[in-house]
């Protein structure tokens, strides 16, 4: 009787967690959806003339971002307690799941170490998914850092990673741009780097493309090459997540003005912190 309340109890705290959960992501949904209408009217806005804003107005969009924050970390606190309730809910039946092997026959239990073997294998991230936990595949072009954190200069390419190195935490990548035969012990073919994972961006998929809304400080392919640099979305406002963005990359002066280069949205990354160019 004790063991039905207390399973009770945790049902119905696992199902208030859910409707927590819920009720804060509606409320994040309002939120961005305001945040949203702002970006929309800024990037609309020539820059001369959001300089006339009035403080209220930053004010208010300082305070959506505060609330937008404020939301995210309820909801981190909310899904802790979903897992421990949910974990709560898992130990009887756990429990249950021993005692029942303890009580089976020699021959079920090679039936069953057979048929947990087998779902193991099917399960294993190794067969159903050449990837680290990051979820960066095999075979997918990155942005990659090929200089030491400290250094006083960021280099960024795009790279292929071959290989993700569990044992030593970092991906095998080539540069598939042919090299000096000094730098690739004379053999001129593709440079190889193993990089740490905080060393690699993944590029964005229609699915996970970002908006960068105009004056957004980000990172992007440079057109006709394989090297990443510091840009500025100039504009205009996109109607799709998909269109090419229209950027000025810093130190691209031409005769004292910086052009305008047209980049795909899946060659436009967020601007790492402490990047330096």
């Amino acid at each position: 009787m004790a063991s039905n309340a207390l399973s009770a109890a945790s049902v119905e705290a696992a199902s208030q967690g859910l409707k927590e959960l819920d009720r804060l992501r509606r409320e994040q949904d309002g939120l961005i959806k305001k945040i949203n209408k702002i970006h929309a009217k800024l990037a609309e806005t020539q820059p001369e003339q959001a300089e006339k804003f009035e403080d209220k107005f930053w004010s208010k969009l300082r305070d959506l971002y505060s609330q937008a924050k404020a939301l995210a970390d309820a909801e981190e606190s909310a899904s802790n307690a979903c897992l421990s309730n949910l974990d709560t809910l898992s130990i009887p039946s756990q429990a249950a799941a021993a005692h029942r092997r303890k009580t089976e026959t020699g021959d079920q239990k090679r039936k069953r170490a057979k048929a947990d073997a087998d779902s193991s294998r099917l399960n294993s991230p190794n067969v159903s998914r050449s990837a680290d936990s990051i979820g960066k595949a095999v075979g997918d072009q990155v942005a990659a850092r090929i200089t030491p954190e400290d250094s006083e200069k960021s280099e960024w390419i795009v790279v292929k990673v071959t290989r993700f190195d569990r044992e030593t935490n970092k991906y095998e990548v080539i540069d598939e741009e042919p090299g000096d035969e000094e730098e690739n012990g004379g053999t001129g073919g593709p440079r190889k780097y193993k990089l740490s994972p905080s060393a690699i961006i993944q590029f964005p998929k229609p699915a996970t493309a970002l908006d960068f809304p105009t004056g957004s400080q980000v990172l992007a392919v440079y057109p006709g090459t394989t090297a990443l640099y510091k840009a500025t979305v100039v504009g205009p406002h996109r109607k799709k997540k998909t269109d090419d963005y229209i950027l000025e990359f810093d130190d691209d002066d031409e005769d004292g003005f910086l052009p305008k280069r047209t980049v795909p949205f899946y060659h436009v990354v967020t601007l790492p912190e402490g990047h330096r160019q």
